[in-house]
């Protein structure tokens, strides 16, 4: 069989489209590859979680994350590991709600870092897929990573996003084929979500081994396509192993495991040890 022929247009279009796109540019330009920290929107409730994603962008003296992934917690999510699960649960009990993430997305915006959102495409659908876009975009969101909604499902999403100007990132894995990196690519605006390993979330002892061949792949597949790698980074360190090949690095159960661990303790406002972890993961893409 003949092998599926390179992105050209409309994927050569990706590198420094969009907003977040332009984003990681930016962090190009300095030499590293871009930061983008994951927490569900409500835990331990709205406010301090506003607070903590506040503390992503500004963990402190030093740099934070360039985008922040603000998730929606869903009633079944069936890709998220445990520690997102137990937030997310957390949260709908103590009654987040849809609308709270346009509350999440200003409050990311403000403190200078780029507001994506990562949700199960269900919640969209039941607000209403132009109302969401348009609400969303209003609030300053740059655009939705949507785990389980693919490009040719996405008919919807694709004229919406257009409509209101918003980033488009859908996700590929090892098993996909060639010709649904390279179909993902043409849907995706912004950049592509390459998962590190197959199954749920979580953050990992060692990096997977198949992240640098997925985004080598999409490298020769969609050449001029931006790739981000998620699933697994819980320090520095790895977080500088991933920069050294992807254009951005992913975290997010390794940022919800000192808010898990804080009330525990009973301080659930203590944002001290999730700046500790930021400035741990900023620090690891500069010295990629």
């Amino acid at each position: 069989m003949r092998a599926a022929e390179p992105v050209k247009a409309p994927g050569a279009q990706l590198a420094g489209a969009g907003i977040s796109g332009r984003r990681i540019l930016a962090a190009k330009a300095e030499g590293r590859a871009a930061l983008v920290g994951y927490l569900p929107v409500g835990y331990p409730d709205v406010d301090t979680s506003l607070d903590a994603m506040r503390a992503l962008c500004r963990p402190g003296d030093g740099p934070g994350v360039d985008m922040v992934e603000i998730g929606l917690p869903y009633s079944d999510p069936i890709l998220d590991g445990p520690v997102i699960q137990r937030a997310g649960t957390t949260a709908l009990k103590r009654g987040v709600r849809t609308r709270d993430v346009l509350r999440a997305v200003e409050a990311v915006a403000e403190a200078g870092a780029t507001p994506l959102c990562m949700t199960y495409w269900n919640l969209v659908d039941r607000y209403g897929v132009d109302a969401f876009a348009r609400d969303f975009a209003q609030a300053g969101g740059a655009g939705l990573i949507t785990p389980d909604l693919t490009p040719d499902e996405a008919e919807e999403w694709m004229v919406a996003s257009e409509e209101h100007g918003l980033d488009r990132i859908f996700l590929v894995s090892p098993s996909s084929t060639e010709e649904r990196i390279i179909a993902t690519a043409r849907a995706c605006r912004g950049w592509v979500y390459a998962t590190a390993v197959m199954g749920v979330t979580g953050a990992r002892q060692r990096t997977s081994s198949q992240a640098p061949q997925l985004v080598a792949r999409l490298r020769e597949l969609a050449p001029d396509t931006l790739v981000g790698v998620g699933l697994g980074v819980s320090n520095g360190a790895q977080a500088a192993e991933v920069g050294s090949f992807a254009d951005a690095v992913i975290v997010g159960s390794a940022l919800i495991k000192p808010m898990l661990a804080a009330e525990d303790a009973g301080t659930p406002a203590d944002l001290s040890g999730l700046r500790a972890v930021v400035a741990d993961l900023a620090a690891g893409v500069r010295s990629a």
